[in-house]
């Protein structure tokens, strides 16, 4: 096996695909993480989108319609957890992880109760989300097979990420933002509405979910399988992280992570053991996380010493 059997155009293509469902979701993680809120719901608002989707679609035969559903279905999931969180003063992680349950639950439930089926729904005569051919793009070198006959939510993340770009660094509701996630007292005494900056931050984040969902149900495949989302709202927390909560930078790790799926889909027919390529998207996930939490540990340390240096140096005189 020689890395060209592996790497080429047809793997670009597919980490592209891969790529833009976890971009979607930690996106929508960067904004309630902007506006100080750690939302593990990640997981189970991108199943949710997944499962309204295909449950819309098969009903209405319109993709574009299920796309829609799924950002509603979402959002209402999103308006629960902010509820909890910013009203209740829940604590973020449990509820988020309570979410994340009941998606799991609700789905399976629903899929047997709504679609007559278990396990997982495929209909062939479901519609995907349709290919936008670009003839002037597929003449161009790489760029080319890499973005030509993806869907429309592909070339949605992408756009996303230079307005979320503007909107935090140029735009009033993005200092607003920042603000209240740095510090929502002082934010909210010089006029900041937090708790409505905060509301909007999840919903945001739970519409972004609500597209990644799509996506994957209706965009990388055409079917919903029980708890199919199998760890990319973590995996898209994870990015969130790597990238410091910033749009390039989530674009990066969200890079790292696709490219990880999209080679573990291709060695799948390499001869190589399933177990072995199941893993390394999450593997990568750990090497991210032992980065980013050592570089973490590093500047505590950096900062311990600098804080020790003066009292050392008077003891000594």
């Amino acid at each position: 096996m020689d890395a060209g059997t592996i790497i080429d155009a047809a793997l670009l293509a597919s980490m592209v695909r891969f790529v833009s469902p976890i971009l979607l979701a930690a996106l929508g993680g960067l904004l309630t993480e902007r506006a100080g809120i750690f939302n593990v719901a990640l997981e189970g608002l991108m199943l949710t989108g997944s499962f309204a989707a295909v449950v819309a679609t098969s009903r209405t035969g319109d993709p574009a319609i299920g796309v829609v559903v799924a950002v509603i279905a979402a959002m209402a999931v999103a308006l629960v957890f902010a509820i909890v969180v910013v009203d209740l003063g829940g604590d973020a992680i449990v509820a988020g992880l309570a979410i994340n349950l009941l998606a799991l639950g609700a789905t399976t439930f629903l899929m047997r109760t709504i679609l007559g089926v278990q396990g997982g729904y495929y209909d062939p005569t479901m519609p995907g989300l349709a290919a936008i051919e670009l003839p002037f793009l597929a003449q161009v070198p790489v760029l080319g097979p890499m973005f030509d006959g993806q869907t429309i939510l592909v070339w949605v993340a992408l756009a996303l990420v230079g307005v979320l770009q503007v909107l935090l660094f140029h735009h009033p509701f993005g200092i607003r933002l920042r603000a209240v996630g740095e510090d929502p007292v002082a934010a909210g005494s010089v006029g900041v509405r937090v708790r409505r900056v905060q509301y909007l931050a999840v919903l945001g984040s739970g519409a972004l979910c609500g597209l990644a969902g799509a996506q994957l149900s209706l965009g990388i495949v055409t079917q919903f399988v029980e708890g199919m989302t199998f760890g990319r709202g973590f995996i898209a927390l994870v990015a969130v992280m790597f990238g410091r909560a910033h749009p390039l930078g989530v674009l990066g790790a969200s890079v790292l992570f696709g490219g990880a799926y999209a080679v573990a889909v291709r060695l799948q027919g390499q001869g190589i053991p399933s177990q072995f390529v199941n893993m390394l998207p999450y593997l990568a996930t750990i090497v991210v996380l032992v980065v980013v939490y050592g570089r973490a540990a590093s500047r505590r340390r950096a900062r311990g010493a600098l804080a020790e240096g003066p009292a050392e140096v008077e003891v000594a005189t």
